[in-house]
C-alpha cells in the first residue's frame, strides 16, 4: 500500500505535494457526513496526519472528533458516532433492494421516520411542537431540539485535548444578527461543543446557538466549504489539502421534479467548489507572475516602495488541492442528507474509502515538482481524472 511520505518539517519551503503542510477540509451534508469517515479512514491507512482540520456542519463535528480524540482512537469514536446516528432507521433486507425504485422507496422512508422522530444521539422532536412555545424562544424557532448533540460531543470528544493537542481545528458559523460568516478557531480561541452546534445549527430545523451574546446558525448558509478560509489565513506554508465534498457542483440535466429537487440542492450546497478552486487558482498563479515581473525590472526600480509593496502582496506558498466528492447514486434522491439508514451510512462509509485508495493509485503526482504553477487542483477519484483545468 502506498502512503503519504512525512514531511521532513512543516516549516521548510517545498514544491511538492508531498512534503507540504496537511491540512483536512470537510463540508457539510448531513447524513452524507459518514463519507467523510469513510475518507478520513482510507487517509490513515495512507498515513496523512493532517496538521489542520476545517469544517462546516457535519464537517465540523467529524472535524471535532477527530481533532478530539488520540490518533489510535479517531476511527473507532467516528464509527460510534455513526453506528449511533443511523441506530434506529428501518432495517433493510437486501434482496429487496438491488432495484432502484424498491431502494428509492425505502431511503424516503428512512427520511420520512428521522423527520418524525428525529436521530438518536443527535436531535429529537419537540414536544409540544413549535407553534406552541413563546414567540422569540430557541423553541418556537426551531423543530427538533439538539440537546442530545451536546451529550453526544461531551462524550465523544476530548475537548482539552482538542484545544491543546497541536491539530488546528476551524469550523464556521453564520452570526445570524449581522449575516456575517464567522469562524471559531482554537488557535484563535477555546473551542467548546457549542463552537460545534452552532457550525451545525441549519434553520430552521435547528435551533440557533448561543455564544457570548450573539447567536448563530449553521455555516452552510454562507458557504459550504471553507477552502477559502484556510487559503486567506495561511499564505506562508506549502500546503496539501484534501478537500472533502459532500455535494457534487457537476451533474445531469434532470429529468422529474424529484431529480431536480435533488440536482438544485447539489448546485446550492456544493458551494461552487470547482469555481472557487479555480478563483484562488488564478490568484495565486497571478501572484507568480507579478514576482517574475518584478524580477525583471532594472535595478534602479527594484528598490521603489510601491515595489517592495507588491513583494509582500504577491509573496505566495504553493498549495494542492485533492478533492473527494460524493456522487449520488441513481436510488438517491433530495432527502439524501437526512436518510440516516444504516444501509445508506455504510455506503457512504465505503464509497468514501474507495475514492481514496482510488485517488492514491497513481501516487506520482505527490512528488510532481510545481514549478509552473503555484496551486493547483485534482479530481482523481474518478477514473480518467486529472489536473483540473
Amino acid at each position: 500500500m502506498d502512503s503519504l511520505p512525512h514531511p521532513a518539517s512543516d516549516t521548510t519551503a517545498t514544491s511538492t505535494p508531498a512534503n507540504a503542510h496537511r491540512v483536512l477540509v470537510l463540508q457539510g451534508g448531513g447524513a452524507l457526513g459518514s463519507y467523510q469517515a469513510g475518507a478520513y479512514q482510507a487517509l490513515c491507512h495512507h498515513e496523512f496526519d493532517p496538521k489542520w482540520i476545517a469544517g462546516i456542519s457535519i464537517g465540523a463535528i467529524n472535524a471535532a472528533i477527530i481533532a478530539g480524540n488520540p490518533r489510535e482512537e479517531r476511527i473507532a469514536k467516528l464509527k460510534e458516532f455513526w453506528e449511533m446516528v443511523s441506530s434506529s432507521s428501518p432495517l433493510a433486507w437486501s434482496p429487496l433492494l438491488q432495484e432502484d425504485h424498491a431502494r428509492s422507496l425505502f431511503n424516503e422512508t428512512s427520511a420520512a421516520m428521522v423527520a418524525t422522530f428525529g436521530v438518536p444521539g443527535f436531535f429529537s422532536p419537540r414536544f409540544p411542537s413549535t407553534p406552541w412555545w413563546p414567540a422569540g424562544s430557541p423553541q418556537s424557532v426551531s423543530y427538533y431540539d439538539t440537546a442530545p448533540l451536546r451529550e453526544t460531543l461531551l462524550r465523544l470528544v476530548d475537548f482539552d485535548r482538542l484545544n491543546n493537542d497541536g491539530i488546528r481545528l476551524s469550523v464556521g458559523a453564520v452570526n445570524i444578527a449581522t449575516g456575517n460568516f464567522e469562524y471559531f478557531d482554537n488557535t484563535q480561541r477555546k473551542i467548546g461543543p457549542e463552537h460545534i452546534m452552532a457550525s451545525a445549527a441549519l434553520p430552521p430545523g435547528f435551533p440557533p446557538v448561543e455564544i457570548d451574546g450573539a447567536f448563530y446558525w449553521d455555516g452552510g448558509i454562507v458557504s459550504n466549504t471553507p477552502l477559502d478560509y484556510v487559503l486567506e489565513q495561511e499564505r506562508t506554508k506549502d500546503l496539501l489539502i484534501f478537500q472533502v465534498d459532500l455535494f457534487s457542483a457537476r451533474g445531469p440535466l434532470p429529468q422529474t421534479v424529484f431529480e431536480a429537487a435533488e440536482r438544485e440542492k447539489d448546485i446550492r450546497y456544493s458551494s461552487r467548489t470547482r469555481m472557487n478552486t479555480d478563483m484562488n487558482r488564478k490568484v495565486h498563479n497571478a501572484k507568480r507572475a507579478v514576482l517574475e515581473l518584478i524580477a525583471k525590472l532594472p535595478d534602479n526600480l527594484k528598490n521603489d516602495p510601491l515595489v517592495a509593496v507588491l513583494n509582500e502582496a504577491a509573496h505566495e506558498n504553493t498549495v494542492t488541492v485533492v478533492h473527494l466528492i460524493y456522487r449520488s447514486k441513481t436510488h438517491e434522491a433530495s432527502s439524501k442528507d437526512y436518510d440516516f439508514s444504516r444501509i445508506a451510512m455504510t455506503e457512504h462509509w465505503s464509497a468514501g474509502e474507495r475514492d481514496v485508495y482510488q485517488s492514491m493509485m497513481h501516487p506520482d503526482w505527490l512528488e510532481r515538482p510545481q514549478s509552473d504553477e503555484t496551486m493547483v487542483a485534482y479530481d482523481l477519484s474518478q477514473e480518467g481524472s486529472e489536473n483540473i483545468k
